[in-house]
């Protein structure tokens, strides 16, 4: 059989009951219908020509059977409507509808049970009617039918109605609960979201400060290295390398202040929407924030500065230019990131090939923009210039290039040299 929606998930018998006052409650009821039944049970042993106690005992396990109530609903319907010939069981039989109306019981079943305990009642009261009065047969009938309908659809009705409202209130519960998951999962993915958004923004400022320092700094190493070495026998050099170191430190001071300036422009927005409460717009403030230091940045038209500059300090550099659109034309971001490649691997060349020639290549093409830096083998010591190596560069090229859905490629030449190249897309 099937119980009411208050017990389940509840162990076997006799243990069905959700809460210790629904037990009592249950309790209280069958012993009142105990009482009732067994009450009736005098006339019903009178009438059946029984002993008296055996027409209690009867009454007293009928009206029991209303503490399965939750357990067994339709046996106690079954009973109810099994003992309505001897005229007992009244609250047995309210009772019992009202429960199996409230019940997980299939609709049709329920129909069925109410419309059985509707006939029992009606013939019952038919019979004993006509039997005990003298009356209009048409009052007899219609008394009949308001008794079998005032005993059966009222319980049915309020059963079905607190079922009802059991199952909305079960759903609503369901709903906040899964509700509250969400939000959980959502404040994780959020706190997941924001962490990505802290190390894309650390990543972006160790990048930039890699690309500024490291090629200015290189250029300053290698310009004192020749400082150092034609100071005595050509001071006019010395003095033109000196000026040089002097313009490089004033440029990567230039650089690293405008990088400073967009990083403390950064953290306004951040606020702002914080302070809205929107995770999607914090999110979205990290490239927000590079394409503004895009803006700022250098771009293609400033290559040929960069190139000069590799050309002062005593490098050999070729460049190669196919197409046209040259120096702009491109989103900001493209601009600065085609620079920056260019720029890494040109302070890689000072670093690893002195002295070696180097070919820089650029093509403008439909809908992409490609560059290629090849320095061929090194005619110089390595370790005459002293540049410290971080690792870093190559990392941070490929990582430029895949964040604008480009290609990377670096690795060394069949002639003894290095090659980087790289393909943007220019939308």
């Amino acid at each position: 059989m099937t119980g009411t929606g208050e017990e389940q998930g509840r162990a076997g018998p006799p243990l069905w009951w959700a809460r210790r006052r629904d037990a009592v409650g249950d309790a209280a009821l069958g012993a009142l219908s105990a009482a009732e039944c067994a009450w009736e049970g005098i006339r019903f042993s009178e009438e059946a020509g029984i002993p008296v106690a055996a027409g209690v005992l009867f009454g007293v396990v009928v009206g029991v059977t209303l503490v399965l109530r939750r357990r067994w609903p339709i046996a106690v319907v079954l009973v109810g409507i099994a003992v309505a010939p001897a005229e007992m069981g009244f609250l047995l039989s309210v009772a019992g509808m009202y429960t199996l109306a409230s019940s997980e019981v299939p609709r049709r079943i329920i129909a069925a049970l109410a419309s059985m305990s509707l006939v029992a009642t009606f013939v019952v009261m038919y019979v004993k009617t006509r039997g005990d009065v003298e009356a209009d047969p048409t009052l007899v009938l219609a008394l009949s039918v308001f008794v079998a309908v005032a005993l059966t659809v009222p319980p049915m009705l309020l059963g079905l109605y607190i079922g009802a409202r059991r199952r909305l209130m079960e759903s609503l519960q369901e709903r906040a609960d899964s509700l509250e998951r969400e939000l959980s999962l959502l404040a994780d993915r959020a706190e997941e979201r924001a962490e990505w958004a802290r190390t894309e923004e650390r990543t972006r400022i160790a990048r930039e400060m890699h690309d500024v320092v490291a090629h200015r700094v290189s250029l300053m190493v290698v310009h004192a290295a020749a400082l150092e070495a034609v100071a005595v026998k050509d001071p006019a050099r010395a003095a033109k390398n000196a000026a040089l170191v002097g313009d490089m430190g004033r440029q990567a001071l230039t650089e690293l202040r405008e990088m400073l300036g967009v990083l403390r422009a950064a953290p306004k927005p951040v606020a702002a929407v914080a302070a809205a409460g929107s995770v999607e717009a914090v999110v979205r403030v990290v490239p927000a924030a590079v394409a503004a230091g895009a803006e700022d940045g250098p771009s293609l038209a400033e290559l040929e500065a960069l190139v000069g500059q590799s050309r002062a300090a005593g490098m050999a550099v070729e460049v190669v230019v196919h197409g046209d659109g040259a120096g702009g034309g491109y989103a900001a971001e493209v601009e600065q990131t085609a620079y920056r490649v260019v720029q890494e691997a040109l302070t890689n060349c000072h670093k690893h090939a002195p002295g070696a020639r180097v070919v820089v290549r650029l093509a403008h093409r439909e809908g992409e923009v490609a560059m290629q830096v090849e320095n061929g083998p090194s005619e110089g010591p390595v370790a005459g210039v002293g540049l410290p190596s971080g690792g870093n560069g190559l990392v941070g090229m490929r990582e430029r290039v895949l964040g604008l859905g480009g290609v990377f490629v670096s690795g060394p030449t069949d002639a003894g040299g290095f090659r980087v190249s790289a393909v943007l897309p220019v939308r």
